[in-house]
C-alpha cells in the first residue's frame, strides 16, 4: 500500500523506488502483487507515465487513510511522535512560495535532515487530495470541509500607483474615482472588478476598472505600475519591495477590505502523519505575529 501511494505521488515506478529507498524490481512486486490481491488494476500503464484507472484513483484516498491511522496507532503506542522523516509535497502561490514559503521550508529540512520536501508553487486552487499533496498555503478562506485550515496571519489588498503617476494625475477621494483612471489589470474571471469596503458600514463597494495594461501574472504587473501605467489591485506581500523603495504609493487606505488570511491546509487532523504534523507546528512558528 504504500508503494502504491508513493507510485501516486510520485508519478513514475522510479520515482516511487528513489523515495522509498527501494529497487525498481521490487517497486514492480510490490504494485503486482497488490493488484492481485484486490482483484483490479490500479494504473494504466504507458512507456512515459503511470495514470490512476478509476479504481486506482477510489483506492489511494483509502490507502492513504489507512496508512496515516497505522501511524498514528503507531505514536500512541511509542508514546511519543519520533523524528520526523519521510517525503513531504507542499503547494503554495508562486510569488508567496518563493517570498517566504521556500525560505521556511528551507529552514525546516535543515531542522529534520531526514525529511524530504517537494514545493509545488502555482497560481490555482490544488486539490490536496486529488493530486496528492500533504499541505498546501492558502490566501483566501477555505471552502473543503474534508480539509483543516490554521491561521499563519493576514494579507491586505491595496491600491497603488506610482508617485509621478499620482503627481500627474491626482490622489484618489474614492473608489469611484478609479472609473476614470488607467488601471494595471490581471486577467482573470473578475478581471477589472475592485472591491472596497464602505467605512461608513454600508454594502461594499465594487468599481469596474479600466485601462489598457493587463496581465496574466503579478510581477509583471506591479512593475507596470512602478513604471507609472496606473493604479494596481495587489495582495500587500507582492508589493512591498517597491513600496519600501519609494517606487509605489498606497492610496483609498480607508476603503480596503478585510484582511485576508493566511493558512496553513492539510487533510483532517485526525489522520495526520508525524511529518505532515511537524511542519504545520513549523510553519506556525516561522509565521507567528505575520500581517502584512
Amino acid at each position: 500500500m504504500q508503494t502504491f501511494v508513493q507510485i501516486a505521488d510520485q508519478g513514475s515506478l522510479t520515482g516511487a523506488a528513489r523515495a522509498l529507498d527501494s529497487s525498481l524490481p521490487a517497486v514492480v512486486r510490490s504494485l503486482a502483487a497488490l493488484e492481485a490481491h484486490l482483484g483490479v488494476r490500479l494504473f494504466h500503464r504507458t512507456t512515459r507515465r503511470n495514470a490512476l484507472t478509476e479504481e486506482g484513483r477510489r483506492y489511494l484516498q483509502s490507502a492513504r487513510e489507512v496508512l496515516a491511522a497505522a501511524d498514528a496507532a503507531d505514536r500512541v503506542l511509542t508514546r511519543e511522535a519520533g523524528e520526523p522523516a519521510g517525503q513531504l509535497t507542499i503547494t503554495a502561490p508562486v510569488l508567496f512560495g518563493h517570498m517566504y514559503v521556500s525560505p521556511a521550508v528551507t529552514r525546516f529540512l535543515q531542522r529534520y535532515p531526514k525529511m524530504r520536501c517537494s514545493v509545488l508553487l502555482h497560481d490555482r486552487k490544488v486539490d490536496l487530495l486529488e493530486e496528492g499533496i500533504d499541505a498546501g498555503i492558502r490566501i483566501s478562506p477555505l471552502e473543503d470541509s474534508s480539509l483543516v485550515a490554521q491561521t499563519l496571519g493576514t494579507l491586505r489588498t491595496v491600491v497603488v500607483a506610482s508617485p509621478a503617476y499620482l503627481r500627474q494625475h491626482g490622489v484618489p477621494a474614492h473608489p469611484r474615482d478609479l472609473q476614470e483612471a488607467e488601471c494595471v489589470r490581471i486577467h482573470g474571471s473578475t478581471v477589472g472588478d475592485w472591491r472596497f469596503r464602505d467605512p461608513g458600514g454600508g454594502k461594499p463597494i465594487r468599481v469596474q476598472t479600466d485601462g489598457r495594461l493587463a496581465f496574466n501574472h503579478i510581477a509583471p504587473a506591479v512593475e507596470a505600475c512602478a513604471a507609472g501605467m496606473g493604479f494596481g489591485m495587489f495582495l500587500s506581500y507582492q508589493v512591498m519591495p517597491q513600496l519600501a523603495q519609494g517606487r509605489l504609493q498606497v492610496v483609498l487606505q480607508d476603503f480596503e477590505a478585510p484582511p485576508r488570511p493566511v493558512s496553513v491546509i492539510y487533510p483532517h487532523a485526525r489522520l495526520m502523519p508525524v511529518r505532515t504534523r511537524a511542519f504545520v507546528d513549523w510553519m506556525k512558528q516561522e509565521f507567528s505575529g505575520f500581517a502584512l
